[in-house]
C-alpha cells in the first residue's frame, strides 16, 4: 500500500513542543458567559481572535501594574460610533491621555450639534456629491453639518482671541469641551475630567480652514503654540513608573505616542489595533517588534497586534478595561 511519506517526516529539531502549547478550540455558546470568560476562551480559537484575548490580558497586567495608560487613535473612530464608547471610557479616567488628529476634534463637536447617518461602501460619490452630502466609507456627512460648526466655531475663535491669541492646541481643544452639554462627547468629558486631549496636527481639518479664515480677516493673529503641548505631553510620559498605550488606526497619532516613550525607552504595553500592512515600510503598518528596534516599546512579549476592524474590536476590549478598573 503507498503511504504518504510527508507527514511521516523524522523531526530533525525538537525547539518546538507542541505539548507546550496552547490547544485550537472553541467555546460552548452561554448567554450568560461573562466578557472576562468570553475574551478568555477567545485566546484558544486562533487567528487575531486569539490576539483579542492576549490584549485582554495585557490589560489586565496595565490595571494589575497600575500603568498610566494612553489613547491613540485616528479621526475616523470618531466619526463611528466608538465616539461614544471611548466617550464613556473618558468618563470613567481609564486614560491619562489621548493623542488624535484634528478630524476627531471637529467631528466629535460636530456630532453634538447634528448627526451623521450610515450610508453604503458602494454609494454612487457623484450622486453623494450632488445630494450636497460626504462620504466616511459607509458614514454620510451632510455638508450642513461642517457649515454649522464653522457658523459656532468662528465665533469660539473671537472669544478665545479676546481673551489670549497664543494658545496650546490642549488647551483650546478642553475650551471647545467646556462649551458643550453632550454627554455622549469624548470632549466633553475630557474637558471635565482633566483628561487631556494631544493633537500634534492641530491645522490639518476644517478646524485649520477655520484658522486660516479668522487670521485673514483680523489683524490680532491667532498663534497656536505646539511646542507647549509637546512639553505638557512629554512631561506626562515621562513620569509614571510604567506607561502603556491602546492604538486605534495609526498615522501621526499612533506616532506622537510611541515616539514620546522614546525618551523613556519605550513604551511598557502596547495594544495595537490595526489593518494597515508593513511591506511599504509605513509606521500605520508597522508591527510592535518593530517599535522594539526603536526603542519605542521596552519588549515585545507585553504587546499584541490585532490586525482588524477597530469597530467591531474595541467595543470588547472597553467592556475589558471597564470590568478590570
Amino acid at each position: 500500500m503507498i503511504k504518504n511519506t510527508s507527514f511521516r517526516r523524522k523531526a530533525k529539531n525538537k525547539s518546538i513542543d507542541v505539548r507546550k502549547l496552547r490547544t485550537i478550540k472553541g467555546f460552548p455558546v452561554n448567554k450568560n458567559i461573562k466578557i472576562a470568560e468570553l475574551l478568555e476562551n477567545y485566546k484558544s480559537i486562533g487567528f487575531q481572535a486569539s490576539h483579542i484575548g492576549n490584549a485582554a490580558e495585557i490589560i489586565e497586567s496595565i490595571k494589575k501594574e497600575k500603568a498610566e495608560l494612553f489613547l491613540a487613535c485616528t479621526s475616523n473612530m470618531v466619526s463611528s460610533g466608538l465616539r461614544e464608547i471611548i466617550a464613556q471610557l473618558v468618563e470613567k479616567k481609564i486614560f491619562a491621555a489621548i493623542v488624535t488628529t484634528t478630524g476627531a476634534i471637529e467631528e466629535d463637536f460636530i456630532k453634538s450639534m447634528n448627526n451623521f447617518y450610515l450610508g453604503s461602501f458602494d454609494a454612487d460619490d457623484e450622486l453623494v456629491k450632488k445630494n450636497a452630502i460626504n462620504r466616511l466609507g459607509n458614514i454620510f456627512v451632510p455638508d450642513k453639518n461642517y457649515a454649522d460648526f464653522e457658523d459656532w466655531h468662528m465665533k469660539f475663535i473671537e472669544r478665545v482671541v479676546k481673551e489670549k491669541n497664543i494658545i496650546a492646541p490642549s488647551e483650546y481643544i478642553r475650551r471647545m469641551g467646556m462649551e458643550m452639554n453632550d454627554k455622549k462627547s469624548v470632549l466633553y468629558h475630557a474637558a471635565r475630567k482633566n483628561v487631556p486631549i494631544f493633537c500634534p496636527g492641530f491645522v490639518d481639518g476644517a478646524i485649520g480652514d477655520h484658522f486660516y479664515f479668522y487670521n485673514q480677516s483680523n489683524k490680532k493673529k491667532l498663534i497656536i503654540d505646539t511646542v507647549a503641548d509637546v512639553t505638557k505631553f512629554y512631561n506626562m510620559v515621562l513620569q509614571p513608573d510604567k506607561i502603556a498605550g491602546i492604538i486605534l488606526g495609526g498615522g501621526i497619532a499612533k506616532h506622537h505616542l510611541i515616539g514620546a516613550a522614546i525618551l523613556r525607552d519605550g513604551l511598557d504595553y502596547a495594544v495595537y489595533i490595526q489593518t494597515g500592512t508593513e511591506y511599504d515600510g509605513s509606521l500605520s503598518g508597522a508591527k510592535p517588534k518593530e517599535a522594539v528596534s526603536w526603542n519605542k516599546l521596552k519588549n515585545e512579549s507585553n504587546s499584541v497586534c490585532i490586525e482588524a476592524d477597530a469597530t467591531i474590536v474595541f467595543p470588547m476590549l472597553a467592556l475589558s478595561l471597564i470590568h478590570q478598573s
